[in-house]
């Protein structure tokens, strides 16, 4: 654990904040550059088949989300928050290099999951550690932190993007690697900023639960896991931006700029890029809501957040009927008018979950919860590979209304539980 932890802050948040902010930002850059070049890479230059591709994408964004379970568990009884997150990064950045050498593929994928296993869910819970219970910055500073994660994703796939598609793919993986010993070096350097570890060491004298104790944490697991289980659907859907709408961009997207055409890669830097500009407007909108006493309890958030998602692909399914059956491309304003939307429902679902999680779950065993929400997106996207298998199979506007109903059903389940819980007067829907 850190040596010391400084409590001194910096706009109105804990110093170290900032320096998760950081070391965050250099890890999404990291991912997210890896990312927007890996069904390419399989397809172009591996000779993957789009079925092939789909799945191990599946299969890998998949494992990224699952092995955090068990991350969180390890800094929980063994090593601690902050020695599991630099044993985490160091996996990650070499399996980033090992991305150059096409025989190392598949042990570069399993490096990188386990790494991400043992970095994702205890930087996330360490944000939620630098708070009190009960301290009202809580959310704002999840939000903070998600904008450190989208700035990095915004400027890797312009950078690893371009460098891969345009001199190499080894470049793109390579500058990935250099992204992830940033964050690193961040980290390390940063540590007498960062909380002290929630920290309870196997065989350490345990503490006593009481039988009220113990139903209530049952409770809010169980919360948690019903909660999570059903934003399964979201990811699933989700998770098809650097999937089936990769191969919709580069296929049937007109990307000419004044007779220039960009990488199909650039195009996952809009997300990122909208979450900058939507972030300040939507915290700004919460805190009025919250100040007349109408902000939604988070489960509600998460509901609107699917439903704001299902209405993103119900957009694309209009160029896919309409467009493309007539032989010509589809205008880059669909997909500013999708991105637009899918990301106001990623961030009514994302951070807001990643807050929900430290307020819900058991002190003792925040981080490995934590991992018990992120595996939800395990399950969210592997079932996006398995979905995207369809992407030839079925006309694409079939294809993009399916994705709707998903989003629909999930937004639909989220709604009953918010009414459930305020029905019982549970404060775990609570914002």
């Amino acid at each position: 654990m850190p040596s010391s932890y400084t409590s001194g802050e910096f706009l109105g948040h804990p110093k170290g904040l900032f320096v998760l902010f950081f070391t965050e930002m250099w890890e999404r850059f990291s991912y997210y550059g890896m990312r927007s070049l890996l069904v390419y890479y399989m397809m172009k230059h591996l000779s993957f088949n789009q079925e092939q591709a789909s799945h191990v994408y599946g299969l890998y964004t998949g494992f990224v989300y699952f092995t955090p379970l068990f991350g969180g568990a390890l800094a929980d009884r063994i090593l601690g928050q902050y020695r599991t997150v630099l044993v985490g990064a160091v996996l990650m950045s070499a399996g980033h290099f090992m991305m150059a050498w096409e025989s190392l593929f598949f042990p570069a994928l399993f490096t990188l999951i386990l790494g991400n296993g043992a970095f994702k869910p205890n930087i996330s819970t360490q944000v939620g550690n630098l708070y009190a219970p009960g301290d009202h910055r809580r959310d704002s500073a999840f939000s903070i932190f998600y904008v450190g994660i989208n700035l990095g994703a915004f400027f890797s796939p312009l950078v690893c993007g371009a460098l891969g598609e345009l001199y190499g793919w080894h470049y793109g993986f390579s500058a990935a690697g250099v992204g992830m010993l940033v964050g690193l070096l961040i980290y390390y350097c940063g540590r007498g900023l960062l909380p002290r570890d929630s920290f309870n060491p196997k065989g350490a004298a345990a503490h006593h639960i009481t039988d009220e104790e113990r139903a209530s944490e049952r409770k809010s697991i169980l919360t948690l896991a019903a909660v999570g289980l059903i934003t399964v659907a979201f990811w699933a859907v989700y998770e098809q931006q650097g999937n089936t709408l990769a191969l919709w961009v580069d296929a049937y997207t007109d990307r000419r700029i004044l007779g220039w055409v960009f990488p199909a890669s650039w195009f996952q830097s809009l997300n990122p890029a909208l979450i900058f500009i939507l972030t300040p407007l939507l915290t700004r909108f919460w805190r009025s809501e919250a100040e007349q006493a109408k902000e939604p309890a988070s489960v509600t958030k998460m509901a609107i957040g699917c439903l704001l998602l299902g209405a993103g692909f119900l957009i694309m399914v209009f160029p896919a009927a309409f467009i493309i059956p007539t032989g010509d491309r589809a205008g880059i304003s669909w997909l500013i008018a999708f991105t637009t939307i899918i990301t106001l429902g990623e961030l009514y679902l994302s951070p807001v979950g990643l807050s929900f999680v430290t307020k819900t779950a058991p002190p003792r065993l925040v981080s490995m919860m934590m991992g018990m929400w992120l595996s939800a997106a395990f399950f969210g996207n592997y079932l996006a590979g398995y979905l995207g298998s369809f992407w030839e199979k079925i006309p694409k506007d079939v294809f993009f209304l399916t994705m709707v109903g998903i989003a629909f059903i999930a937004s639909a389940c989220l709604f009953l539980i918010g009414k459930i819980l305020k029905a019982k007067g549970s404060t775990f829907g609570e914002h």
